[in-house]
Parts: structure tokens; sequence; C-alpha cells
């Protein structure tokens, strides 16, 4: 590790660390946290990405592998008391792998080409566990790029990067993207673009998704407002089969985006 064991919480490069938990010092130093073996693994496999990593002795040891390669990648390692750690870390329990990591987010026109099949667009999602977990399910149902407007929660908030378990180093991510421009971009790119609403007229059972298309997903209580629903292509609605009175915005986006993979994937086999 590069020096001694970091035991002050207030010592200038624990404290620079630590204003990244804030937004408006992520954007200044265009820099975040990632905390946990998952996500320093993930940010360690891209390179330059990673800046720094904090662990305690005890992660250290659990997980020399992940300590190794940022040693390898020539990321400087600083051991952390346990007291750092819990300053720095935003969890109850934190796990002992904290890294400082440069933004990684990249412009609409390079996540989003005419090549693209299947992409999430994030519009005034603000919690940031659900949206950290709809990049996640994109991630895993093979998106091309997740596109988080401008009324959306920042992507690089602690929670967010926790929830999307890595992800958030997988795929394409776009930020603080106007709404109106991206459903402009993504109709240029061939994409149909879907509005994913309680008010559609159409279910997800009614709707032909093996063509390239864009999901919209919107608040967690007032769904998508009138004026984005007026953009899309479609407003669809997932079926309720049962009782219940909706579903929540991570487990809609889940079903519909493994929906249009599924549609896709079979349209391709012969």
């Amino acid at each position: 590790m590069a020096g001694s064991e970091l035991t002050n919480i207030k010592s200038p490069r624990v404290k620079a660390a630590k204003r990244l938990t804030k937004r408006a010092f992520r954007d200044r130093d265009r820099a975040f946290l990632a905390e946990g073996p998952q996500a320093v693994r993930e940010a360690l496999a891209l390179p330059g990405v990673t800046v720094e990593l904090f662990t305690t002795a005890e992660a250290g040891a659990r997980h020399a592998d992940i300590v190794a390669a940022a040693r390898v990648a020539g990321v400087p390692v600083y051991g952390a008391s346990g007291e750092v750690m819990a300053d720095l870390a935003q969890t109850v329990t934190p796990q002992g792998l904290l890294a400082v990591c440069r933004f990684v987010h990249v412009p609409l026109a390079e996540a989003v080409t005419g090549g693209a099949s299947l992409v999430a667009v994030l519009a005034h999602v603000r919690d940031p566990g659900n949206a950290g977990t709809v990049l996640r399910t994109a991630d895993a149902a093979g998106a091309d790029a997740v596109v988080f407007t401008d009324a959306s929660v920042d992507p690089y908030n602690g929670k967010c990067v926790r929830a999307s378990a890595g992800s958030l180093f997988h795929l394409p991510v776009v930020t603080s993207a106007p709404t109106a421009g991206t459903v402009s971009h993504l109709k240029e790119a061939g994409l149909r673009v879907l509005a994913a609403d309680g008010a559609g007229d159409r279910t997800l059972d009614d709707v032909d998704l093996t063509g390239p298309t864009a999901w919209i997903f919107g608040n967690e209580a007032w769904g998508l407002p009138e004026e984005i629903l007026a953009l899309a292509d479609e407003v669809v609605r997932v079926p309720i089969y049962g009782r219940a009175e909706s579903l929540n915005l991570a487990t809609a986006a889940a079903v519909c985006l493994y929906a249009s993979a599924r549609a896709q994937r079979s349209a391709r086999t012969p």
C-alpha cells in the first residue's frame, strides 16, 4: 500500500474523497465514489477510470485479487482504518473497499448510433436506488445504452452506483440529456420510442417489440408528464393480471426491457 494507514478523517486525502458524496463536488472534480468489491472490480476493468483505492486491512486480505489488480494498473492503494472507511462509506456496514473513479458517461451521439436495438431512458426518475436497479437490469437485458435525462437523479449518486452493482461500468451511460432532444435522436437512429405508463391504451402483450426500441420510464410516484408521453411513438402499459394496483418502477422496467430483449432475440433466431 502507498504509505502508512490513514487514520485521521480530517486528513486532506480523506476529505478530498469524502466531498465526492456531494453532487456539486462530483461535478467540479468529475469524479465519484465506487463502494464495495463488485463496483471496484468493474471499475478497475476499465483502463484509466480508477484514480485511487482505499481499503481496510481486513478487506485488503479478503479481496487480495482486487488490490493486486489496482497495483498492476498503477492505481495508488491506501490503507484505511475502520473509522476512516466508515466516514468515507455511505453504507451502514462498509465492505472495506472504496475507489475514487473518473466520470464514465459519454455523449448521446456516441452512446446511441444507428446500430442500437434497445435503449432505456430515465425521465424524471428521482430515486437513486430505482435508477441504479434499472441500469443493472438494462445491462442484464443486453441494452445498448441507458440515458439519464436532465430531470433525473445523478447516476454517480452513491446509492445509484451501488444499486447498479457494477453495471455503470459495463454499458454506455448518458447524463443530463434534454428529453425532447433525446427522443429526436433516438428516432433518427431508427428506434421506436415507447413510453411505459399506466395510462397506455395498449398493453405490453399487444405491441410488436421485435424492432429496435427505446423505452422511456418515468417518475416513481406520478409516472411521465403529458409532454413526454406526447413525444413517444406509443404509450404502453404493463398488464396487471392480479389485484395489485401497479408495479414499482424498477420492476416495470425489468418487465419491459426483457420483453423487448426476448422478442428481438426470437426474431433473430431462424
